[in-house]
């Protein structure tokens, strides 16, 4: 049998697969069923790690908020959005959550301003867990659009260099500096001139070396997610071209 008869006849007989594309148009991601689930957990571990903050954890030598279980899974959520989606539908993604957030949050402060029922006896217990001065609230708010918006940037970039190689260089590499520039905002504005240099720097430490180190430790599930979703979805997505404006949300690319 001849080379051109042995592969007419693996294209016979082998299943059709959609080609991958560079991009999907707005509309077609937004009723992507896989897309509204990526969207909904990175929506969830964002609000639940601003609740889950209020409390201080210290396993070994690590002290950190309790937001460190579930906020690294948003970065890596965010990986994946840019990975498979490219840059400017992560960008609606960030948006989204930090309005999800603010509306959050915006309703547990008004709570907690309201009058309470004179047999509810737990206000000051709430107002402890859930009172936030403007100051945490304005540290947080900068923190995540700086930290989220960098890391897609890096990551979208890197793809681009590494001609889409190398796919843990991206999600490790994003999250160094994505993380960093988190806990250093976070950190600056919310404490600086209320605790020693030495407190403030092991804060930001702390949490930039654990958020990194959960990022790594999920490196292979970001991997079989990722594949996954390229797959099934047929895309790929390079960010050619792409505006890379925080503020363009309008823009397809």
């Amino acid at each position: 049998m001849t080379d051109s008869l042995v592969s007419s006849k693996i294209a016979q007989n082998s299943t059709p697969r959609s080609p991958r594309r560079e991009g999907l148009a707005p509309a077609e991601v937004m009723g992507s069923p896989y897309f509204l689930v990526i969207v909904a957990l990175y929506v969830t571990c964002l609000i639940t790690a601003n609740i889950l903050a209020v409390k201080i954890l210290h396993v070994g030598p690590w002290v950190a908020d309790a937001g460190t279980l579930t906020f690294p899974v948003a970065y890596i959520v965010g990986d994946i959005l840019t990975e498979v989606y490219g840059y400017a539908t992560a960008r609606r993604v960030i948006w989204l959550g930090f309005l999800c957030n603010l509306l959050a949050v915006g309703m547990i402060q008004l709570a907690g301003v309201m009058p309470a029922d004179p047999s509810w006896d737990g206000g000051d217990a709430y107002n402890r867990i859930f009172g936030s001065t403007p100051r945490i609230l304005v540290a947080s708010a900068c923190a995540y659009l700086v930290g989220e918006f960098v890391n897609s940037y890096v990551l979208a970039r890197m793809k681009v260099l590494t001609k889409g190689r190398f796919l843990w260089t991206r999600t490790i590499g994003s999250t160094i500096v994505g993380e960093g520039l988190d806990s250093t905002i976070f950190v600056m504005i919310a404490f600086a001139g209320t605790m020693s240099g030495g407190i403030l720097w092991q804060m930001i430490y702390t949490n930039w070396v654990l958020k990194t180190a959960y990022e790594t430790a999920f490196t292979p599930v970001t991997y079989l997610v990722v594949n996954k979703l390229k797959r099934i979805e047929g895309i790929d997505a390079f960010d050619r071209g792409t505006n890379f404006n925080p503020l363009a949300v309008g823009a397809a690319r």
